[in-house]
């Protein structure tokens, strides 16, 4: 049954998307809406990393963490967002394509996972931007049976963390229903941007040097929450040594590899 896991893999983007898109979080301090430096290179380097053909939209979102009055948060979260709109602008980067800035208030704890609610509140200070592109129709090789290596596609983390970004879940889910009908074998593999080959990121929620292994094995405790069989997979991290290139986006990633057909 390989054969129809590949056909299924590859007709996914064709299929169940119109566009593809890159996201990218900028984070915050309490109380604050000025873009530290720090962050500010990050969104500039992301930025640069965008293409400019068949892009469709921006949409720009302000988040804060449940500690204040609403109010006051909701206004927060929205200078949050015209913030990063403001950054877009001075770059150039098709300001008219801006379709949405919106502060969406605050965000309660039961959102991430954590012993530590700090950890937690600190990922909820954060604005997300969504760049949207049409699909390219790019013809590929729908039953390359001697593939062994899947990206998995609209999958990404939020920077420095293990955590998915919003609408990854959704093709995890899609992706458990296909493994279940399977009964091949497989390695998860976790790939990190911007670090120098071996050398592994730096997982913010525990402070070890151990991102690509956390992103990993994050897929692995999703797909063993869902019923996959543990003995049918495993799970490693690969730090920065094979980059795709392009938006740093596609290298917060994760492989699936074909360990044996048995």
């Amino acid at each position: 049954m390989v054969k129809s896991f590949w056909f299924f893999l590859l007709l996914v983007p064709f299929f169940s998307f119109s566009q593809f898109s890159f996201e990218h979080s900028i984070y915050f301090e309490t109380d604050a809406f000025f873009i530290e430096k720090t962050e500010e290179t990050r969104l500039y380097k992301f930025i640069e990393s965008l293409p400019g053909e068949d892009l469709i939209k921006i949409e720009i979102s302000g988040f804060c963490d449940d500690v204040g009055a609403e109010n006051y948060n909701l206004v927060l979260s929205q200078n949050r967002a015209l913030a990063i709109k403001d950054v877009f602008s001075s770059a150039s980067f098709f300001p008219n394509k801006i379709v949405s800035v919106d502060g969406k208030g605050e965000v309660l704890l039961n959102i991430y996972p954590s012993e530590n609610p700090e950890i937690v509140r600190a990922l909820n200070r954060r604005v997300d931007v969504v760049v949207s592109y049409a699909e390219k129709q790019v013809v590929e090789e729908e039953e390359n049976e001697k593939a062994s290596t899947i990206v998995l596609k609209n999958v990404h983390f939020i920077t420095g963390y293990s955590y998915l970004t919003r609408g990854s879940k959704e093709t995890l889910n899609t992706l458990v229903e296909t493994l279940k009908k399977e009964t091949f074998y497989f390695i998860i593999q976790g790939h990190v941007c911007c670090t120098e080959g071996d050398l592994d990121a730096i997982d913010k929620k525990t402070k070890e040097r151990n991102l690509s292994v956390a992103r990993a094995k994050y897929v692995y405790d999703y797909f063993l929450d869902r019923g996959i069989d543990k003995n049918r997979m495993s799970f490693e991290g690969l730090a920065h040594r094979f980059p795709l290139g392009g938006s740093y986006d596609k290298d917060r990633r994760v492989e699936i590899v074909v360990s044996s057909t048995q």
